[in-house]
Formats: C-alpha cells, sequence, structure tokens
C-alpha cells in the first residue's frame, strides 16, 4: 500500500507535467491565441485580452481598410499614388519611397504585406483618407464595428507611441476579417519579389513572415517588432477546408515567436478537424419581396458554414433559424438581408448573415399592375 500511494503522489506530481505541455503551446509569449477563421471559435488562449503594443501588426487593420477602399472603387489597384513627404519620412522598416515618387496601389500594398513598408502604408492612408490622422480615426472606428474592446491606434503602421495598443484577440479578429479578402493572401504568401524591377531604384522584398516558407498551409499574415512589443506575430494556415490563424505578443526572437506560433499551428491540425454542414450557394429559402422585378428572391449564407471540433467528438443535432430584415426592392446580391442562427443540440453554435443570390431590381408601375392582374385572374389575390 505504502508503494502504491507513493506511485500516485509521484503521478499527480507529474500530471501539471503534462497538462501544461498539452496546453501552454507558447510559454514565452506575453499573450497568445489560437482560432479557427470561419467560426471564430478558440482552440488556445494565453493572456489574450492584455493589451500590448502590437507593432507592424498594426498594418492588418490598415490593409484591411485598404481592400474595402477598393471594392468600394476610392482606389484601384492600378491607380497611381504620388508619395508625400510625410509618408517618405517614415522610419523604421520601409521601401525607400521617395517624395513625389509615383507607385501602384498595388506595388504598394506588396511593399505592406511583404516587407512592412511603414512609407508604403502611409502613402496608402493618405490616399484613402486624405490625412494620416483621418486614416487613423477610420481605423478605430472600424475597430468599434468589429466589436474589439482592447485596441486603440495612433497611426497605421504600429512604431512605438503613447496609447497605441492591441490585443492577441483583437489582432487575431481583425485578421480573421482580413481572411474573408481572399485577394490578401495572395499578396501576403509571397516570399520574395522586387519593386521598380529593371531600374537603378530596384529594391528587393524578403517577406518578414518566415513561415511561409517553412511551414505548409502559411500564407499570411504580419510580423511585427519594435523595443516597446518585442517580437509579435499573427499567422494564418490553411489545410483542407480548416484555416487557423495564431497570434503572439511579446515574444523574446523572431525564432522564439516562430518556433511557437508553429506549435500552436500544429496542435490546431493535429487535434480539431472542420466540417462543412452548409455551403454558400445552399438555398436557405425562397422568399416574396414587396415590388421587386421578380416576385420572389432565394436566400443563401455569405459564407460557408463550418462546425469546429476535436477529431474525436462527433456532430451533433444541429438546427437554423433564419430571421429576415424587412425585404424590399431594390436590394443587390452581397447585401446582408437577415442572419442565420445555427444551434448545435440545443446550444448556439454560430450565426452567419444572409443575403440573395443575384440582384433584385425595383419593378416599374406597369409590371406590378400586370403582376396583380396575372395573380387575381389566378386566384392568388383574394378579395
Amino acid at each position: 500500500m505504502k508503494k502504491i500511494g507513493i506511485l500516485l503522489i509521484s503521478l499527480l506530481l507529474i500530471y501539471p507535467c503534462f497538462v501544461k505541455a498539452e496546453t501552454d503551446l507558447a510559454p514565452n509569449a506575453k499573450s497568445a491565441i489560437l482560432l479557427e477563421a470561419s467560426t471564430g471559435k478558440i482552440i488556445y488562449e494565453k493572456n489574450s485580452h492584455e493589451k500590448l503594443a502590437p507593432a507592424s501588426m498594426t498594418k492588418m487593420m490598415s490593409m484591411l481598410l485598404i481592400m474595402e477602399s477598393i471594392e468600394k472603387g476610392i482606389l484601384s489597384w492600378d491607380q497611381m499614388i504620388t508619395v508625400s513627404a510625410n509618408a517618405s519620412g517614415m522610419g523604421g522598416s520601409q521601401i525607400l519611397l521617395e517624395t513625389g515618387e509615383q507607385m501602384s496601389v498595388d506595388d504598394l500594398f506588396k511593399g505592406i504585406a511583404v516587407a512592412s513598408g511603414n512609407d508604403a502604408v502611409v502613402a496608402l492612408a493618405e490616399a484613402i483618407a486624405g490625412t494620416e490622422e483621418e486614416f487613423v480615426k477610420m481605423m478605430n472606428e472600424r475597430a468599434k464595428e468589429l466589436g474589439l474592446n482592447d485596441t486603440s491606434f495612433k497611426n497605421p503602421h504600429g512604431l512605438d507611441t503613447a496609447n497605441h495598443y492591441s490585443s492577441a484577440y483583437d489582432m487575431a479578429m481583425i485578421g480573421k476579417e482580413l481572411v474573408k479578402h481572399e485577394k490578401v493572401l495572395q499578396y501576403s504568401s509571397i516570399y520574395e519579389d522586387y519593386l521598380r524591377k529593371g531600374t537603378d531604384k530596384e529594391i528587393w522584398l524578403v517577406n518578414t513572415n518566415k513561415l511561409v516558407r517553412f511551414y505548409k498551409g502559411v500564407d499570411g499574415l504580419k510580423t511585427g517588432f519594435t523595443e516597446g512589443a518585442g517580437y509579435c506575430l499573427t499567422a494564418t494556415a490553411q489545410k483542407s477546408n480548416m484555416r487557423l490563424i495564431a497570434t503572439v505578443m511579446g515574444e523574446e526572437s523572431s525564432t522564439t515567436r516562430n518556433a511557437e506560433v508553429t506549435s500552436m499551428l500544429d496542435y490546431g491540425f493535429a487535434q480539431y478537424k472542420a466540417e462543412q454542414i452548409l455551403k454558400k450557394e445552399n438555398v436557405l429559402a425562397k422568399i416574396e419581396v414587396d415590388k421587386g422585378k421578380s416576385k420572389y428572391v432565394e436566400i443563401i449564407p455569405k459564407n460557408d458554414i463550418n462546425v469546429v471540433m476535436k477529431k474525436t467528438d462527433k456532430l451533433g443535432k444541429i438546427t437554423y433559424d433564419l430571421k429576415l430584415d424587412t425585404l424590399k426592392a431594390p436590394i443587390k446580391q452581397g447585401d446582408e438581408i437577415g442572419t442565420l442562427y445555427i444551434k448545435q443540440d440545443g446550444k448556439d453554435l454560430n450565426q452567419v448573415k444572409v443575403t440573395i443570390t443575384k440582384d433584385l431590381k425595383k419593378a416599374t408601375f406597369l409590371e406590378l399592375f400586370f403582376r396583380y392582374f396575372t395573380d387575381i385572374t389566378t386566384g392568388s389575390v383574394k378579395f
């Protein structure tokens, strides 16, 4: 019995080591988080809401606003931007822009995503908002829209500034929003490239995120380093139909941040799976719309819908509740017109915005008149 007791005590002493080895995936980071991108399911976190300097991970919000501005037609990829003295004077990492130089939005964005150019991000910030200060206001407004409570931006690049802070959670959530714009990943996955190719001002770009070369599936997103922030990284990787986002902040070296993000991604892909329960092409309902050119529209999810779970778990009973806004033509495909609430075994699982399969124009007076006449003759209208 004495030997058994000693054995049990030994196991209890050893057990915490096993737990720590399984759960403390980023022991050297001040804060960290690992989540699945489509659902936001958190797989691992450590001090994830601690407010810390984010360094150049700040540029993820800048890139998000740039992408949204391009989609709104405020900028175009081939548009030439004239570099201001303010932009060319940025310190830290840069692509050596000169005052008065012109560069395309495409090349400037590449300079941000690959080389973390402070000068490039300020040039685009000014092109969008007029001034760097106005762009920073947009950044903070967008953060509020995303429900981020740990963030205060003071610049678009991430150089250490008083009251410029964020958290691992908020950075990962910005990354989650950013990867919805798949074109971003075409840039952030580039390992090396050139700007001003073939000129005497040619510059070689090498991605500051080495994992895009050395970890299969990594195609973004953003590194960061300042004296105040330490080494930071938000990385994303996709395998099969599951995309993970891992963020670490306050690491002591680039080697450590890469190793710990690698451990986090390895753990997520080894332990978890994503099962697709709906595709964005799946029609959820056919709804009549007031004064539409077509009488009915088909409702679809805006995104594919996955359930993320441990590989040892089984998918439970999935139920849906579709709640729509008041629908009235015109409506564009992509407009958010309601929400699909999803439950698993009666518990809230996820929610996704819904839209329509194609644009719906407003019907003319004659079209509405003939529709009403047809409905009367076919008995669709009852008196």
